[in-house]
């Protein structure tokens, strides 16, 4: 029998021609959809790691997931505990309370009379809480409800935690016999009022840096002028920076919380 000699492929044959590529798939690192030149898979199924999961880091590379805000919880602590100390020291007449007293009579007296008397002032709730209603009412108007309540919150309770200090330590002034110089309540006033509006007025501004300069200045000032004027000694005003600064970290946290809550238009 006769072989039938199989056909050689030419060079106009197709089969000998390169193997091109099946139609629906695709090479390991072909032009996604978009035309970005973003690789895909062969199969068409998306990678695994997708790089729009995934949250970048400096300079486009590849980053971690965004820490979740919490309370500080450090701070808070370290001004209770500053607060305790404090106490401790002047009701039990310690040495950091000799100290104070001995550091009043060099610093009470110094300066004009009249502008240490009106810095003193701005600690008093006539003067006070008027900036704090304000700032409440404009971030009330603004949408704000819910920190405009936090904030006249935490001036309810100033009174509610000064005041039984005060009777309880019953320290006498430094220049007056009378009693319930400690902690001061003007300092406390000025603290919580100033900061609170400068914490309601921080989101509808555009530069925030210059109310918590403000609200600073202003307490650091009463506290001055009250030393200086002779209405307190060093320690009182200490002490209500410390229990109020612990009052205002816990009122930002929770205006910070109600202000992520809100819904926006």
């Amino acid at each position: 029998m006769r072989e039938t000699p199989r056909p050689q492929g030419t060079a106009g044959d197709s089969r000998a021609e390169h193997p091109q590529p099946c139609p629906g798939r695709a090479l390991a690192h072909t032009t996604g959809a978009s035309g970005s030149g973003t690789p895909h898979r062969s199969d068409g199924r998306p990678p695994h790691t997708p790089r729009g999961a995934r949250f970048a880091g400096q300079g486009g590379g590849p980053g971690t997931t965004p820490p979740v805000p919490g309370p500080p919880a450090f701070l808070f602590a370290t001004l209770l505990c500053v607060f305790a100390v404090i106490t401790w020291q002047v009701a039990s007449g310690g040495p950091l309370r000799r100290l104070d007293e001995r550091l009043d009579r060099t610093l009470t007296g110094h300066g004009p009379a009249a502008l240490s008397q009106f810095l003193s002032d701005l600690g008093s709730m006539p003067v006070a809480l008027p900036v704090l209603a304000l700032a409440i009412g404009y971030a009330a108007w603004r949408g704000s409800r819910r920190q405009a309540l936090v904030a006249a919150l935490t001036m309810v309770l100033v009174p509610l935690l000064v005041v039984p200090l005060k009777d309880w330590i019953a320290r006498p002034g430094p220049l007056e016999a009378a009693t319930g110089y400690y902690p001061s309540g003007h300092t406390a006033t000025a603290m919580v009022a100033y900061c609170g509006a400068a914490l309601l007025l921080a989101p509808h501004v555009r530069r925030r840096w210059p109310l918590s300069a403000a609200a600073g200045a202003l307490t650091a000032a009463t506290s001055i002028g009250l030393v200086l004027r002779g209405y307190h000694w060093p320690l009182d005003v200490m002490a209500s920076w410390c229990l109020c600064g612990a009052l205002l970290v816990v009122s930002s946290t929770v205006m910070r919380r109600s202000s992520s809550r809100t819904p926006r238009p």
